[in-house]
């Protein structure tokens, strides 16, 4: 009597994970504001006058120095997307191919998106002397790498503690680090300059021996004065810039806080309601840490401070949290496509916008003798022009499944 055998069935595949649509229609919010929102409101609120209008138009205006503004939250909350995205992206490779080559892929889409970021600013253009290696992508690929690298070692905790040990040590050096007692900022090192007799900026600074310490003054802190020592090529501000060598320091946390918040929204053991109410939670107390601490360490963009790590990824977990309970939970999910298109290719638009100067084309659609005609008028409608050719060139990249990977 014979006897049948069976083989045992093959594993069928793990299904694919959904994709996360209200992730990829915050990043597209994120991004509508840097390539055509901002000039959109801004246009729509000088129509109008009032106090109503100038809070507006100062909401869509960098800070100075020290405070936060809406605009003031656009970059950061990027970075964060960036940090709660490589949850899903990473996690994936680290199953699929191991820790070593997954830190190969971090490490060679780093230095992808950093060289893009030199060119963006005019790569070797002007000479060596005149590069401008740091900026906007250059710190969200640093802040990629970091966190990334991060990642493959350490769980939640870990990661926790070393946004914590970043920002901590990053306001002690602020804090603690003693520099020289000499404001660089343009204006004041001309009024030094005048005043010690000295013909240019580094005989000034060199000259100088007083030291102080716990300095946050635009000029005189440890950031830009490190800026103007250590950094080479071209400085967007002078003698320093906006995204210098030490502010990437915290930037990695801030893509730390960012994967914590994806590893929450990655956890199958909550419910949707669950995920939004503790994010909620979460963001509010991030802001308000954020601005008790800036009562010492004040809230700065420009130097990246600590306190205002964390009250841009409060604010930033919240957005996040809005866009989650009324397109994953509620499923009103439509009125967010053209954000979807943006988000879909983030660096495309942001370089696109750039280089194929959205605004000058638009200027051959309202400019000429419709400009003349429209008057007053004209700002606003050249505005939402402009925003019309990115919606159309974002949406005809989607519908071909064009999509830039880095």
């Amino acid at each position: 009597m014979s006897t049948a055998t069976t083989e045992p069935a093959s594993p069928l595949p793990e299904p694919k994970s959904k994709r996360l649509v209200a992730l990829d229609a915050f990043r597209g919010f994120d991004m509508f504001w840097i390539v055509g929102g901002e000039s959109l409101i801004v246009a729509l609120a000088k129509l109008g006058h009032g106090q109503v209008s100038e809070a507006i138009e100062a909401q869509m205006e960098h800070k100075s120095w020290s405070g936060v503004a809406f605009y003031d939250l656009i970059f950061p909350t990027f970075a964060f997307i960036i940090g709660v995205s490589l949850v899903f992206s990473l996690s994936r490779t680290l199953t699929e191919v191991g820790r070593a080559a997954a830190i190969r892929r971090i490490l060679v889409r780093s230095f992808i998106l950093f060289l893009v970021g030199v060119f963006y600013y005019n790569g070797l253009a002007d000479g060596w002397d005149k590069v401008r290696w740091v900026g906007v992508l250059q710190r969200l690929a640093i802040g990629y790498c970091g966190a990334g690298i991060l990642f493959c070692f350490f769980k939640a905790r870990g990661l926790a503690i070393s946004a914590a040990v970043i920002l901590i040590g990053y306001w002690a050096m602020l804090t603690f680090v003693p520099i020289r007692d000499v404001n660089l900022e343009r204006k004041q090192a001309r009024q030094l300059m005048q005043e010690k007799g000295k013909t240019n900026v580094a005989d000034l600074y060199y000259s100088t021996t007083a030291r102080v310490t716990g300095k946050f003054d635009d000029g005189l802190n440890v950031v830009q004065h490190f800026d103007f020592e250590h950094l080479p090529g071209r400085k967007y501000d002078g003698n320093y810039d906006p995204e210098g060598i030490l502010s990437n320091i915290p930037a990695v946390a801030t893509c730390l806080l960012g994967a914590l918040v994806g590893l929450f929204l990655k956890n199958s053991n909550k419910s949707s309601q669950q995920k939004v109410a503790f994010l909620c939670l979460a963001g509010f107390i991030s802001v308000g840490l954020g601005f008790l601490w800036g009562i010492q360490f004040p809230v700065i963009k420009k130097i990246w401070t600590s306190s205002y790590v964390l009250v841009a990824a409060g604010y930033s977990t919240l957005g996040l949290a809005l866009f989650y309970q009324v397109i994953e939970v509620w499923g009103f999910s439509k009125w967010a496509t053209p954000f979807v298109w943006i988000g879909m290719n983030p660096i495309t638009i942001y370089i696109a916008f750039s280089i194929l100067s959205f605004s000058k084309l638009a200027d051959r659609f309202v400019g000429g003798p419709v400009r003349a005609s429209l008057n007053s008028y004209f700002p606003l409608v050249h505005s939402a022009m402009v925003v019309l050719l990115m919606f159309l060139f974002v949406r005809f990249l989607y519908k071909r499944k064009i999509f830039l990977r880095l």
